[in-house]
Formats: structure tokens, sequence, C-alpha cells
């Protein structure tokens, strides 16, 4: 979806109502008082009317727009300029491609919209061999405060990112080398490096039957009752940057990635890692990726992510 593709599509805001209309009702709409599926249109009121007990539910409720002022077509385009590149887009320059006055709304919706993303992505856990390490990434920290902390491993400068891959083997059979295919990708926020935090990790986003491979780190130490297989390797050696050829890549694209943003703070991280790892994940989906978005934020059970 680009920008002359989208104005033909949704050429007003009528338009963008009709679209979510049907998308809600492919979807399928439940009133929350009695729990009912069946519900009537009310064109005057942009609203589905429970055909049970009359409850009304209005186009919004239930959405990532909801309790929202902007236009339903400001959100859609949004998306629009938000899936139609795969490298990061600031807020403030959504602001000026959307004709937006104020910055706040704009920096609010972005936000939801990557709550929303990464609430999809927590539907489903890495499986089969997954790769997983940790990675230090930049972040806002006022001048004064910057000059009295601490430095190199347990620094407080940095960001502390879990990041796990879904990775595959795969040998030539001319040559008989070995290389790898990636899937999916995960990133998380970690509060610290103990390895009570990967253990916790491990058993929320990677199923138990898998093989894990990480380096040799005291982390990664004991995750005999996290995994089924666990395989470490020296980051360092030709073996080990094999081992963890995925998660290596990932970091390094996502440290270019957040170098769009100048500010970051530790409390918005996790969202800025959620947009990267949603459109990685979906690389090859192209021009459908608006529409995985719009259903993904306007999908009926979606709730307040912060």
């Amino acid at each position: 979806m680009n920008i002359i593709n989208f104005i033909n599509r949704f050429p007003d805001e009528a338009s963008c109502i009709d679209f979510i209309k049907e998308q809600r009702s492919q979807q399928g709409v439940i009133c929350k008082k009695c729990t009912g599926s069946r519900h009537y249109w009310l064109e005057n009121k942009h609203s589905f009317q429970c055909a049970s007990c009359g409850f009304r539910t209005s186009i919004r409720s239930g959405t990532v727009m909801e309790n929202s002022n902007l236009p339903i077509r400001i959100w859609m385009m949004a998306i629009t300029f938000i899936t139609a590149t795969k490298k990061g887009f600031s807020a403030s320059e959504l602001q000026k491609q959307l004709g937006m006055k104020r910055y706040e709304p704009v920096f609010r919706m972005y936000h939801k919209l990557r709550a929303v993303m990464g609430q999809r992505d927590d539907r489903y856990r890495l499986e089969d061999m997954v790769e997983y390490d940790e990675a230090y990434v930049g972040k806002s920290t006022k001048a004064q405060v910057r000059s009295k902390l601490k430095r190199g491993r347990g620094t407080q400068k940095q960001s502390k990112v879990a990041v796990m891959a879904e990775s595959t083997v795969l040998e030539d059979p001319e040559s008989g080398k070995l290389n790898k295919s990636c899937r999916y990708f995960k990133m998380k926020k970690i509060k610290n490096l103990e390895a009570k935090t990967a253990q916790a990790l491990i058993k929320e986003y990677i199923d138990s039957d898998s093989v894990l491979q990480t380096d040799k780190s005291t982390t990664f130490s004991d995750l005999s009752d996290c995994i089924d297989v666990h395989v470490r390797e020296i980051s360092g050696t030709k073996e080990g940057n094999f081992n963890l050829k995925w998660v290596h890549l990932a970091i390094s694209n996502l440290k270019k990635h957040l170098q769009t943003y100048h500010m970051i703070s530790e409390r918005m991280m996790q969202n800025y890692l959620d947009e990267f790892c949603y459109k990685l994940n979906r690389r090859y989906f192209g021009e459908k990726l608006f529409d995985r978005l719009i259903v993904a934020a306007i999908y009926p059970y979606w709730h307040d992510c912060g």
C-alpha cells in the first residue's frame, strides 16, 4: 500500500468507516452486555446494535482507535506510512506527512500501533532451533545524569535487550556446506542479565521441545528446566559465530534501525522493539502488511498495552 493507492482506495472518511465495518463484521462483533454475536448496522450512528439486547457497539469500540478523537482516515493513513517502509518512521515525520498541527496525538497514536504489533507477535512462540543472546542499545539519558552513570557490562546508559531467533540449519547437497535460514524473531527489554531473567523469557517465548543455542555466558549455565536441548558455543569462534548468526545480524540491524529516532526512553523502548520485530517477521508480506496491521488494530479483543 503506497499513498497513491491509499488515496484512490480511501478517498474520504466514509470509505474508511465502510472498510472498518466490513473488517469487523468478518472478524465478528461480540456484544459486551450479553455476548451475543448477531448485530445490525446503524448507519446514522456508525454502530453495531445487538439483535438480542439492543446494546450498541461503536465502530471504534474494542479497537486501537477507541477513545481517540482522530478521524479513522488519519489512523489508516498512519498505518499506510508505517507499513510502506522497512525502515524506521519517526513520529515527527509522521506528523509532517499527515499534516497534523500537534505532535502529541501522533506520538500516542504511533505508540498504540506499536503496542498492537507487540501484542500480535506475543501470540506466537518460537520453536525448532532457536538462537538466544543479549545486547545493549542506546537510550535517552539527561546530560547531567549520564556523566554519573556506570560504564561497561553493567552500564546504565543503555537498555538491555534479549534477542531470540528461530533458525534452521540447511546443508548444500553438492558442497556439503552448512548454512542457516531464519523465520521469526523476538526482542524483549530486560532489567538485568541474571540467569532467572533468561529462564523466564525462555519458558514464556520458546517451545520447550526446541534446541536452544547460546554462548557460554554464565547467564545460560543452567537451563535444564526450560528447554529440551541446550547447545553452548564461544561466540568469538567460527563455530560460535555460525551458532548465533541470526541474532547477531538482528542486533546489528536493530541498532541501525534505532538511529532513526533521536530520543528513546527506557519506558518506551519495548514499543520500538515490537515495531522492528513485527516488520522483520513479515518482511516478505509486501503490500499485504497494511491489511494485516489493520486486522491487528481492529481486532475486537484488543486492550490497552501501555
